[in-house]
């Protein structure tokens, strides 16, 4: 029971420090998008680089977080001789891809569309390497159990990270407007957008100083033998990785390439701002996941394990499709958080959203290959959506734009979900209630049609007006038909 009570405290502190991070640095897109206009293109290089930072943050990690948890907890390996071997190859791996970077920078920059800017090429190799360097130390610290310091760490980059965008996006700026002789000595104007990639270097480079313990005090080690071993394990992880990072980042990199027209950086700008709006439900799906995960496995020796997972998916679709609706029912005040230039891109939003429910319910149904050890199975699902996803971007962009990068996440998405569900009923049958679930997703398209419907004839604010009442009367069929009020009342009562 103990043990239990600690892995809660540790999913809550973890999975809080997540949440609230990944809240505070969305409060980083209003401020992009008010003071680098969609014209500039700004917003479309920072979602443009940042979709190869997550990219490349994967390759250079290569599986070795999992591993180190494998490998450490494995009977008769030693797990300071792990960690160390662990640490060197991913410190050494990362180091020559800075190096690389810096001997072909020229090229890379052409190539990647920054010919102008190529310090946007050397300062992103930069941080993404500090990054993955880093992600081991952070590993450690899970592995001792040490989730205040984790949690600690990732808000400290956060808030650095805002304070300084603050200081050279909204303080600086002023200031120079009044006194550019003595503000021009700390700021250049026209560095711009650069800003936020050197913000991030800094914030990278100064979490490392705090791994002091947790990098010294021991021999550093590499063995050769433990690290083919370990190797032979990372690979399967690395290909499902890639496939999966590829599946949330693919359009934002190739979008520049295959777009026709000459302002590829704007469009992409516009979709990634409108596209932050629809993140809530990645928060939402994020939350439900570090709640999810431990309790899955939990219950995995359980007599009622599978009716258990059949509920947790009815009433996390339910609630996805609640949000959904909420968010579509305010955007006309959701639409606030990005800049007006960038309203344009709302039409992907529901889009986007209803592909990230889709991924929630790929993830809820992904457990099924990890509790009989199949997970093979994952790396050909997010490997066949994956593949979807592109080929609908290359077919589709030059022709539509970013509106085909939001379907075509819709339709990768939905493949990776109809394949592991078609599958998984066949390796670990589960009786999920279609017919209730059925009822939900009509109720809620209904829902958003006349929502879209009154958007069209009403506009502005008073829209609000009806699409309350059609998101109070999704919550009276949830009531009614799964959380009735009459026993949680006579409990609040007593």
């Amino acid at each position: 029971m103990a043990n239990m009570k600690s892995l809660a405290k540790d999913t809550a502190i973890y999975g809080l420090s997540s949440i609230v991070g990944r809240f505070l640095n969305y409060l980083l897109v209003p401020l992009y998008t008010a003071k680098l206009s969609a014209a500039s293109g700004g917003y479309g290089v920072i979602t443009n680089m940042y979709a190869y930072t997550a990219l490349i943050l994967v390759l250079l990690t290569f599986g070795m977080e999992t591993t180190f948890f494998r490998f450490s907890n494995k009977e008769g390996e030693d797990p300071q001789k792990v960690y160390s071997t662990i640490l060197t190859a991913v410190g050494f791996t990362a180091v020559v891809f800075v190096a690389l970077v810096f001997t072909f920078i020229s090229p890379l920059a052409d190539v990647m569309g920054y010919a102008d800017h190529p310090s946007y090429i050397w300062v992103m190799a930069m941080t993404v390497a500090i990054d993955a360097f880093q992600c081991i130390p952070f590993a450690y610290l899970r592995y001792k159990k040490r989730p205040i310091k984790f949690a600690a760490l990732k808000m400290l980059f956060i808030v650095m990270n805002i304070l300084l965008n603050l200081v050279f996006f909204v303080a600086l700026p002023a200031l120079y407007a009044s006194y550019p002789d003595e503000i021009g000595k700390i700021y250049d104007p026209t560095i711009g957008v650069g800003y936020a990639f050197y913000i991030n270097l800094a914030c990278t480079g100064s979490i490392t100083f705090c791994f002091y313990k947790e990098l010294t005090g021991f021999r550093y080690v590499f063995d050769r033998k433990l690290m083919k071993r370990m190797f032979s394990y990372s690979w399967p992880i690395l290909i499902l990785g890639i496939a999966g990072i590829l599946n949330q980042t693919a359009d934002k990199i190739l979008f520049p390439y295959i777009y026709k027209g000459e302002n590829a950086h704007e469009q992409l700008g516009i979709y990634g701002a409108a596209s932050k709006i629809a993140m809530i439900m990645a928060m939402i799906t994020q939350a439900f996941r570090y709640a999810y995960e431990p309790f899955v496995f939990g219950k995995s020796k359980d007599k009622d394990n599978r009716e258990t997972y059949a509920k947790a998916m009815k009433f996390f679709i339910i609630f996805t499709l609640l949000a959904f609706l909420t968010v579509v029912g305010y955007l006309d005040v959701l639409k606030h958080i990005i800049g007006q230039d960038y309203w344009s891109g709302l039409k992907v939003v529901p889009i986007v959203m209803a592909a990230e429910i889709m991924m929630g319910i790929y993830f809820n149904l992904s457990f099924w290959y990890k509790l009989i050890d199949k997970t093979i199975w994952g790396a050909w699902f997010s490997g066949i959506g994956c593949a979807v996803l592109i080929a609908v971007n290359i077919i589709f962009v030059p022709q539509y734009g970013y509106m085909a990068c939001a379907w075509a996440g819709f339709a990768g998405y939905a493949t990776a979900m109809t394949l592991s569900y078609f599958v998984g009923q066949k390796y670990y049958p589960i009786k999920y209630d279609l017919a209730e679930i059925g009822k939900y997703i009509v109720l809620a398209i209904i829902c958003f049609a006349l929502m879209t419907l009154g958007r069209d004839h009403i506009g502005g604010l008073w829209v609000i007006v009806p699409n309350t009442l059609l998101i109070l009367l999704f919550i009276a069929y949830i009531v009614k038909k799964d959380f009735p009020l009459t026993p949680i009342l006579k409990k609040f009562k007593k």
